[in-house]
């Protein structure tokens, strides 16, 4: 199975810190946000993986490379304007394949296990859903929540009690089949469509997650995992990558 992250976003909300360093390349625990979920894809054993980006994203790609260090196999998908969550991925699908991926979003950090998680997704995508998603705890910041989950796995737009979308989900091909090439779609609108449809399904997660969206939340994670995880530092990069 390929993966994708998505890496493309501008991240004002983290500004001035993202003026001259894409927010995936910023550091919690001594290691980048993107760092962290190449290590555990590559744990995981996914080792095909596209990485989208538009504003600095020259710096990703000399920050990543082709991926070897980390042993995984890099492709990159330019995007001159930030196309969107799901212009992203559609934009990006030629370098994908014909069957299932996953998607991940680059700025977020999250402890799953990414090997079973992809099993238990298989068993959803191969017999009739169109994508199967991870949910998380409504945190603070997002007390509304998104989707509703059933009893059975299925996320419904019915009422009841929404957990958040963590950005992590398998996806069919043919789920971004309306997204034209190069045009901007948020992936939020593809979902509440194939929600009704009942097309997807998902998952409740109770991990580590964090939407790393404000200055504020970066720091506290930084702390966090620098006292708690003490992680092995990632490679260096090139003195380029480190430019301010």
């Amino acid at each position: 199975m390929k993966a994708m992250i998505l890496a493309a976003g501008r991240g004002e909300r983290m500004r001035p810190l993202t003026d001259h360093t894409p927010k995936p390349l910023l550091r919690v625990g001594n290691k980048s946000l993107i760092g962290w979920h190449i290590e555990r894809l590559a744990r995981a054993g996914i080792t095909e993986l596209v990485i989208n980006h538009a504003h600095l994203g020259h710096r990703i790609e000399t920050a990543l490379g082709d991926g070897c260090r980390y042993g995984v196999h890099i492709q990159y998908s330019e995007e001159v304007l930030a196309l969107e969550t799901a212009g992203g991925v559609a934009n990006a699908l030629p370098l994908l394949g014909d069957g299932p991926f996953l998607v991940v979003s680059g700025d977020a950090y999250c402890d799953i296990d990414y090997a079973p998680f992809i099993a238990r997704a298989l068993t959803r995508v191969t017999h009739g859903k169109h994508a199967h998603l991870v949910l998380v705890p409504n945190p603070p910041h997002h007390p509304e929540g998104d989707f509703v989950l059933d009893m059975g796995g299925q996320l419904t737009d019915e009422e009841g009690s929404r957990l958040t979308f963590s950005g992590i989900g398998i996806y069919r091909p043919e789920f971004f089949a309306k997204v034209q090439p190069g045009e901007k779609a948020k992936l939020v609108s593809l979902l509440r469509e194939a929600i009704r449809a009942g097309h997807v399904s998902g998952e409740r997660f109770t991990g580590r997650w964090e939407d790393v969206g404000t200055p504020e939340r970066l720091a506290l994670l930084d702390n966090e995992l620098s006292l708690a995880l003490q992680p092995t530092p990632e490679p260096p990069t090139t003195p380029a990558a480190e430019e301010s």
